[in-house]
């Protein structure tokens, strides 16, 4: 499977509701807040180009906000 990483914010419903679709599904991720991370936003916005969360990678896929169907369709997962 491939890597997933997710930038996020406490705030963020979009990035919660990716965040249980994964867990759901049994998906492994990693999770950076960029709400406290400089570091890790700047790198956010350097990949994908946005401020807006959640960003999310899976392999080499940048998927920006919670697409359900893309990100399925990346991992495998039949809905």
């Amino acid at each position: 499977m491939n890597k997933v990483t997710i930038y996020s914010t406490p705030t963020c419903h979009f990035c919660h509701m990716a965040k249980d679709f994964f867990k759901e599904k049994n998906v492994d991720f990693q999770d950076f807040n960029v709400a406290t991370d400089m570091e890790k936003r700047q790198e956010m916005i350097t990949k994908s180009g946005q401020m807006g969360v959640p960003v999310i990678l899976i392999g080499d896929q940048l998927i920006v906000g919670f697409n359900k169907p893309k990100i399925s369709e990346l991992l495998g997962i039949k809905e």
